[in-house]
């Protein structure tokens, strides 16, 4: 089974929402898991992980990590070519090292080239930053770009979007 995960931050908490899928070729959630925490830490620049990791860790409570082939986080897993981590990476960490983490995220950081592989997908000249943690990154470059749908982003990424943006 797989994990994908996505926070949306409203004005006094944030919404975090996971949806499991069981091949790259689903084209609809398994299950949809929605959590809500209060009193989110607030934006801290270059901290971004120290607000959303808890989010992402309670719904990830809601699974049984021993059933995970990988969890998608949309983000990074590592900010810069040696090796800091993003998103994925600490979430990685929060793991023990358990779960492999593929990081999809839409805009490169000018640090970290030598850690993404770029995927086009559909007719999109705009590609996806796919980094890996715990699997080779281009097998997960490979998942992401075989993943259902025409478009940019995955047909279960962007339900997980739309989930995610809904009151």
């Amino acid at each position: 089974m797989y994990l994908a995960l996505d926070v949306h931050y409203k004005d006094n908490y944030a919404k975090s929402v996971g949806v499991t899928f069981l091949t790259k070729d689903d084209e609809t959630p398994q299950e949809t898991l929605i959590s809500t925490l209060e009193d989110i830490a607030p934006y801290q620049p270059g901290e971004f992980y120290k607000r959303e990791l808890p989010c992402l860790l309670e719904v990830i409570s809601k699974v049984n990590r021993n059933d995970l082939q990988a969890i998608l986080v949309d983000g990074h897993v590592y900010v810069d070519n040696d090796g800091q981590f993003g998103l994925g990476g600490y979430l990685y960490e929060a793991l023990h090292n358990q779960v492999p983490i593929i990081g999809v995220a839409k805009r490169a950081f000018h640090a970290n080239k030598n850690t993404i592989i770029e995927v086009l997908r559909g007719t999109s000249n705009n590609p996806l930053h796919i980094s890996a943690i715990g699997i080779d990154v281009a097998e997960a470059a490979q998942f992401i770009k075989e993943m259902h749908g025409n478009h940019r982003h995955p047909t279960l990424l962007k339900i997980l979007d739309g989930i995610t943006k809904t009151a």
